[in-house]
């Protein structure tokens, strides 16, 4: 197989609002809910903000790993709303897992020393400028904000 090539679409900042909604040990995991609060994104195609309509449905697995489950809109800076979902993998040593519960402390991991990454589909209008998002699947490379979390969002082509 000879190597991916992507194309950079946007960096998208997520604001997530505090506390999180704690659901607590479930059969799989450490259950609890982390609602979008806001944002912003930005690529050389698309921009625009991310509206407080979503949010990530997290479980912590016995594993030490962390599965997200993302649900949020993105609204385009000329005004067309884009949904995107997508599921991930966050997976940190036990120590920087400790530093989750307070932001500054998560925001200074450094990023190359955990992985963070996720796999953003959209749903555009499809008569729409953005329709072309409905056929992209995306990497998403992502880090720990003091407000929330970012990604650099990439499709493969």
């Amino acid at each position: 197989m000879s190597g991916v090539e992507t194309e950079f679409l946007f960096e998208i900042d997520a604001v997530l609002r505090e506390p999180n909604l704690m659901i607590g040990g479930v059969p799989d995991g450490m259950r609890m809910i982390a609602h979008v609060d806001g944002g912003t994104f930005e690529g050389p195609r698309i921009k625009g903000t991310m509206p407080a309509s979503g949010g990530d449905w997290v479980l912590a697995r016995a594993d030490g790993s962390i599965k997200i489950d993302v649900r949020a809109a993105l609204t385009t800076d000329d005004g067309h709303n884009i949904y995107t979902y997508y599921g991930g993998r966050i997976f940190m040593t036990p120590e920087q897992m400790g530093a989750l519960g307070d932001r500054a402390a998560a925001e200074a991991l450094d990023p190359s020393t955990y992985y963070f990454r996720t796999n953003p589909l959209f749903e555009a209008a499809m008569d729409g400028p953005y329709a072309w998002l409905n056929h992209v699947v995306a990497v998403g490379i992502g880090r720990l904000t003091a407000r929330g979390v970012a990604y650099k969002v990439y499709a493969l082509k």
